[in-house]
């Protein structure tokens, strides 16, 4: 690994960049700014030295125009290519010291596109973060501290699904000492969730000069989504000029602990999300005693956290703790599971006389390292020998997160090197002596260089099977170890100057070989390699020739005219053709058509039984329209070719008088829509961990119909009276009358808006073009109809001047009072946590652009954590210790931390079994 990340230090970009960081250090040790895009070094007005990032040879700057932001480094980005390559930025850096890297993202709309970009953000081989920009006029942030272990860091871009990929700054920030220091930094990263400022009076975060490490301090007057809700009465925000005493570990500002929040009442309670939970993480608050009070007047309190009892027992004492006034005191945990969402409380004791007080607040998260591909030092000299070609400047580790464009890895933990492809790289010297060291490698293409030299050992390599040498210049005798390598099966050395005889073990080996073009290079016996190239290539042209009179019987095929009796038999596959019903069939299953199970703008759905027993649901369109019949058209061909246990199945049709009919698996418990809000939801209501195995089987039928079936399928209508319930109350997606298909692998399809009124994705309904994520909006909308257990639209559920339960429940989400809209009739039996991690999914569904939607399969993985969490409550709830240890997001609390309110002097080893979001 050391080697590994020499070369990075070496590499072009690394030398320049060193350079400037040596300007830089001499005003700001420890401190680089990186203006992405930018041209100039300037100052800003903090006093921080910006350098341009001119020095990378990919990537394209660009400027930006955004209302209301003057910060010059925000005025430019770098943004690079949508393609599977990732583009690193490499920083020097000091062995065994901590280090705060940020990142920052404006986007601006730089691509005149209004395509919110997602992708992700590595350092090193390690994931940090997926950036996902939800707004073009907000910066997203994100931070790590990490201690350096090496003399260089590598900060990669890559895997983009939306939009390019693009970056706003990049800065390092220099610790000292103790600050941030943990037992579990050699494993672990620290990823920032929360730094807050009580009391603060303004919404400006506090950061340089007033920090000397330049953290930033968020504001608690900041108003955005559910950040600090639910502030209890009494409340109030006090502040000193007094200087404070900070010289502890982590060394707050003083004009953050020169400011405070008091509880007058007795109590402080606030209310917050923390991103990337739930899971472990480093936990501190900050107190410094600010307020004078009576010699006879006391200020205990105790953290209480719902649900971990244990942790409430130890009071505070700030004035005791911290030794005197205007001094600090730094209580908090080095290793403790929070939740998404994190309410806490600090109460004073029975025995106090004065309600609790709360400076700041640091919340960070675990985050595991990668120990990076098995290979990098090896691979590393290859690279170190092209400084300035443009496949060597690609950074990071060659396996992780994203392998370098030319470098296959195999799938393991700790991954090798499979295949390294330089064709055509201009290549020169000699062929590597380093390569024949990657024991992993299967394929390895270095042909159409300038090589010389004669060809390497590479029995070090046992499972190579593909070499390809063609079209350089190697010279020399062909190494008779290559008939030693036991899984070769196709060595290409055409064009070279090779000389000498073949090896007899080559020529005895059953594999590809071709050395023509090496004049001095003959083989030694009449066996030869000449049959089984002329061999290959024989199977090739009889292949060749197969697949060319295939195309031409399936084009004289196409060509056939069809009457119009048979054009609907030829829409569906002949392999899948559904069952045809007779009318006198279905009538007699019906008894007439007695039962009327259902109706809508599609027909009546009629109850019935087939000889054999089996129950069907027996669809009657009533739209005898030309438009009418293509929908029925587009229905049965659509589901005779798709079966997928979440899908209604599909049993056939009848087309005779007229009518148009069809045959489904009869549905006992009816449609979701029933269940939620029909007459029947007073009595008995669905509770909320089966609304939860509701929401994933119905996603995971749309799933399939988004990623299982080719060419894809899109629903176009979803909604609850299309999810329908078995007698397990299993769902499955129904209703197939107005898909379509993605033909032609296009992001969309052009159509006639059509689908129901408050499942409409509006960006379908403006542009006529539906996508996958048309129905992610939908699914979106059901979500939060399992929440509230209310219609989509409605003219007196949602209060004055609201009819659409997106906007009224964005509203109540938004300001964090999610109980506004849980459904009552759910009498309090869920647990927060899985309630709120649903809200937020629903309301990314939901979100007006499609490019800022997640995927299906996204909210398919929520979905599951939530119902992890909610089984996990529910074990608790019933007292269950076996489910309690499996799935509670509380179950790894037998574990100990150090320095907490109690200053209990424990640890516990963080491991990979418990580095996880517990409620996984």
């Amino acid at each position: 690994m050391e080697a590994r990340h020499q070369f990075l230090s070496l590499s072009f970009f690394s030398i320049l960049l060193f350079l400037v960081m040596g300007a830089t250090r001499a005003q700001m040790p420890g401190f680089v700014s990186l203006d992405c895009g930018g041209k100039d070094n300037f100052t800003d007005d903090l006093g921080l030295e910006w350098t341009p990032d001119d020095h990378l040879i990919y990537g394209q700057g660009t400027n930006i125009s955004v209302a209301n932001e003057t910060r010059k480094q925000y005025q430019t980005l770098r943004f690079f290519p949508a393609d599977n390559r990732k583009y690193c930025y490499t920083l020097s850096v000091i062995s065994r010291t901590r280090y705060l890297i940020r990142a920052t993202f404006l986007y601006g709309n730089f691509d005149k596109n209004n395509v919110y970009p997602k992708f992700d953000i590595s350092l090193g081989a390690t994931h940090w973060a997926t950036i996902v920009i939800s707004d073009a006029n907000t910066i997203e942030i994100q931070e790590l501290i990490f201690l350096a272990l090496d003399p260089t860091i590598s900060v990669c871009l890559s895997n983009a699904t939306t939009g390019q990929p693009f970056i706003s700054t990049l800065e390092l920030r220099q610790f000292n000492g103790s600050v941030y220091l943990t037992q579990y930094e050699n494993q672990f990263y620290l990823s920032t969730a929360a730094r807050i400022n009580f009391g603060a009076d303004s919404e400006d975060p506090v950061r340089y000069p007033d920090d000397p490490f330049d953290r930033i301090w968020e504001s608690d007057s900041l108003k955005k989504a559910n950040y600090l809700v639910d502030v209890a009465r009494g409340t109030e925000k006090i502040s000193t000029q007094m200087p404070i005493n900070v010289d502890v570990s982590e060394r707050p500002p003083q004009k953050v602990m020169q400011t405070a929040v008091v509880g007058r009442n007795g109590s402080l309670t606030y209310r917050m999300n923390l991103d990337g939970f739930p899971g472990f993480g480093w936990a501190f608050t900050y107190f410094a005693e600010i307020e004078d009070f009576g010699p006879t007047e006391t200020r205990k309190f105790r953290l209480v956290l719902p649900g971990l009892p244990d942790l409430s027992k130890p009071a505070v004492n700030i004035q005791e703790n911290a030794q005197g006034k205007y001094r600090m005191y730094e209580p908090g945990f080095y290793n403790i599971s929070l939740p998404f969402v994190l309410s806490f409380r600090f109460g004073k004791t029975s025995d106090s006389s004065l309600g609790p007080l709360l400076n700041a607040m640091e919340i960070n998260r675990y985050l595991k390292k990668s120990d990076g591909s098995l290979d990098g030092s090896v691979i590393a000299s290859a690279v170190y020998l092209y400084p300035s070609a443009d496949w060597a400047q690609e950074g990071g580790d060659p396996c992780l997160p994203v392998p370098w464009s030319w470098v296959q890895c195999n799938s393991d933990p700790q991954p090798r090197i499979v295949k390294i492809k330089l064709s055509g790289k201009n290549l020169t010297g000699s062929i590597l002596s380093d390569l024949t060291k990657l024991s992993g490698l299967v394929e390895l293409w270095l042909d159409g260089n300038s090589l010389t030299g004669p060809i390497p050992d590479f029995t070090g390599c046992v499972d190579l099977e593909i070499i390809h040498l063609e079209n350089n210049q190697l010279t020399g005798e062909l190494p008779s170890s290559l008939a030693d390598l036991p899984n070769l099966r196709e060595l290409y050395l055409q064009n070279n100057k090779l000389s000498g005889t073949v090896p007899s073990g080559l020529l005895d080996k059953n594999l590809v070989l071709n050395y023509t073009g090496n004049i001095n290079l003959h083989k030694g016996d009449k066996r030869g390699s000449c049959n089984k190239s002329i061999i290959g290539s024989s199977v090739g042209a009889a292949a060749l020739l197969i697949a060319t009179i295939a195309s031409y019987l399936l084009l004289k095929r196409g060509k056939k005219k069809f009457s119009k009796q048979d054009q609907f038999e030829h829409t569906m596959p002949a392999q899948e053709a559904a069952h045809c019903f007779t009318l006198s069939e279905l009538e007699d299953a019906t008894r007439k058509f007695e039962r009327k199970v259902g109706s809508g703008g599609y027909g009546v759905v009629y109850y019935g039984r087939l000889k054999e027993g089996k129950e069907i649901a027996v669809k009657v369109m009533i739209n005898n329209s030309l438009q009418g019949k293509q929908q029925f058209s587009n229905e049965v061909t659509l589901l005779s070719r798709i079966h997928h246990r979440n899908l209604v199945q599909f049993l056939g049709y009848c087309q005779e008088e007229e009518k148009s009919i069809l045959v489904y698996e009869f549905m006992h418990n009816g449609t979701l829509k029933e269940q939620l809000c029909g007459p029947q939801t007073n009595e008995q209501s669905i509770n909320w961990i089966n609304r939860l195995e509701i929401a994933e089987d119905a996603a995971k039928g749309v799933e399939y119909l988004h990623t299982g079936c080719i060419p894809s399928v899109v629903h176009r209508d979803l909604k609850t009276s299309n999810i329908l319930l078995d007698k397990n109350m299993r769902a499955k997606v129904s209703d197939f009358g107005l898909s379509k298909l993605a033909v032609d692998e296009a992001s969309h399809v052009s159509s006639i808006v059509r689908g129901t009124l408050g499942y409409l994705d509006p960006e379908y309904y403006i542009s006529q073009q539906f996508t996958d994520k048309s129905d992610v909006y939908s699914f979106g909308v059901i979500l939060l109809q399992l929440i509230s257990g209310k219609e989509a639209i409605s003219n007196e559920s949602f209060g004055v001047n609201c009819r659409n339960i997106v906007q009224w429940a964005k509203l109540h989400i938004e300001n964090g009072d999610i109980q506004a809209i849980i459904d009552p009739s759910l009498h309090g039996e869920y647990d927060i946590q899985s309630m709120w991690k649903i809200a937020e999914k629903a309301l990314m569904c939901v979100q007006p652009h499609g490019s800022m939607r997640p995927s299906i399969s996204e909210v398919i993985k929520d979905i599951q954590d939530a119902m992890s969490i909610e089984r996990g409550a529910q074990a608790v709830r019933g007292g269950n210790s076996d489910e309690i240890a499996i799935n509670s997001i509380h179950s790894s609390l037998n574990m100990r931390s150090s320095r907490d309110i109690g200053a209990s002097e424990h640890y516990l080893s963080i491991d990979e079994s418990i580095a996880r979001p517990t409620a996984r």
